[in-house]
């Protein structure tokens, strides 16, 4: 059958945003027409085009990386030489590795974040609406989320704030133990702000509040958050209000300072209050962090937090490699199995080894027995597993010889009746840790 996967692709470390937006496969109208033939040599394809990667990851007979780059480029209104240049090609195992790498977030632009997975999903949930993905691609792909939450539960590549506004939302949760009971002030109306409101709601703040220069702004943000629009000259009332504040103004001096925050503080009681600035230039006077109960960060804190955080997660990728050499492995190795010849064999041997177990167990049974007599018993359980066995080898290969296209199939079909991938029986598609 000589069956091979292929994967071509371009990404963020190969291609510029100009580029990849050239040749992205997200227009409903392309993708209706089809991208791939599944006439010719490729006769499984699957598509996941995101703002950081296209890639087009196919079965076929015989090498069809250039199809595929024609067919994409084509797609396009693009030739497949201005294409080329910025795209890389794997086949086989490196082909399983390297989706396996993009699955578990080991590939992507920010280490660990969770989006790849759920785009990798919707691609997959295509294919099978427009049956372009069939046996093979089936279990590779389902292979693929079992070792993406692998990665994600035997490591700690996700655990930590890599991004600003994250980081800024982590360290206030270790100053307020809890968030429900906690009140925020967002000055500023930005895209930084937005973020940083998105993550104080995901950690069940109790309140947010705006306040930015354009109310209309102010009123627009926090609407999306059920939060309360405070105008920029009542934010000194406001204050005294909250427990945390996230400044991000394009202010060019402070708009917060110590004396203001004397009088906030008085009338707090001396709660304490959390100020994140990530403002440039900064938005607090960094004499704001000398007063008692008051806890400052800026933009360079944040930064420290954020580098350090992802060389642990850079640290912990080396574990999630490790989970993807072994499972890339696990599967290649089933991969192989689905040639034909090797089925057979095993399943030849799988009829030996229980004519075997079962011979003995009946001479335990029977005792001492003449060597003549034995012979004639062994002789008889070869006949019967050679019949056995007579009916599902003529099928595999009348079968594959017939509908080649639908080779794969049987021959897994075959591979998971007989367990010859040592599988447990179940009623569960894709049990287990196996491919």
């Amino acid at each position: 059958m000589n069956s091979e996967l292929h994967l071509v692709g371009l990404n963020y470390k190969t291609a510029p945003v100009e580029v990849r937006e050239r040749f992205a496969l997200t227009d409903p109208a392309v993708l209706e027409k089809g991208v791939v033939d599944l006439t010719g040599p490729v006769r499984e394809c699957m598509i996941l085009s995101t703002c950081n990667r296209v890639e087009l990851l196919a079965v076929s007979q015989g090498d069809a990386r250039a199809a595929l780059l024609e067919s994409w480029a084509g797609a396009r209104g693009e030739a497949a030489a201005a294409l080329q240049p910025y795209t890389y090609a794997y086949r086989g195992q490196e082909a399983v590795r390297h989706l396996f790498t993009v699955a578990s977030s080991l590939d992507s632009m920010v280490l660990g974040e969770p989006q790849i997975l759920g785009q990798l999903k919707e691609a997959y949930r295509c294919a099978l609406e427009k049956r372009q993905a069939k046996g093979i691609l089936n279990r590779l792909l389902h292979k693929a989320f079992s070792v993406a939450k692998r990665v994600r539960t035997e490591t700690a590549i996700a655990s930590s704030a890599v991004s600003i506004s994250y980081a800024a939302v982590e360290l206030a949760k270790r100053i307020f133990d809890d968030m429900t009971k906690t009140h925020a002030m967002l000055i500023g109306a930005g895209e930084m702000a937005e973020l940083a409101a998105t993550h104080l709601v995901n950690a069940g703040i109790a309140s947010v509040r705006v306040s930015n220069r354009t109310f209309e702004r102010a009123v627009q943000l926090a609407r999306q958050y059920d939060g309360q629009a405070v105008p920029f000259d009542a934010l000194p009332e406001h204050l005294a209000q909250v427990d945390i504040v996230i400044s991000s103004t394009g202010a060019h001096e402070p708009i917060i300072r110590a004396d203001d925050m004397r009088e906030v503080l008085r009338k707090r009681k001396n709660k304490p209050m959390f100020f994140i600035d990530i403002a440039v230039p900064r938005d607090i006077d960094p004499e704001v962090n000398g007063l008692d109960n008051i806890y400052l960060y800026d933009i360079d804190d944040l930064k420290e937090v954020v580098e350090e955080n992802l060389a642990n997660r850079r640290e912990e990728a080396l574990r999630g490699h490790a989970i993807v050499a072994e499972e890339t492995a696990i599967f290649c190795a089933w991969l192989e199995s689905l040639d034909l010849q090797p089925t057979i064999v095993e399943l030849i041997r799988r009829g030996e080894r229980i004519a075997q177990a079962e011979m003995e167990r009946a001479l335990k049974k029977l005792g001492p027995l003449p060597d003549d007599a034995q012979k004639v018993l062994s002789a008889m359980l070869s006949s019967v597993v050679n019949k056995l066995n007579h009916e599902p080898i003529c099928f595999l290969k009348r079968r594959c010889a017939e509908e080649d296209e639908l080779a794969v199939q049987r021959i897994a079909t075959v591979r998971r009746m007989f367990n010859l991938d040592g599988d447990a029986a179940t009623d569960e598609p894709h049990p287990g840790r196996k491919p």
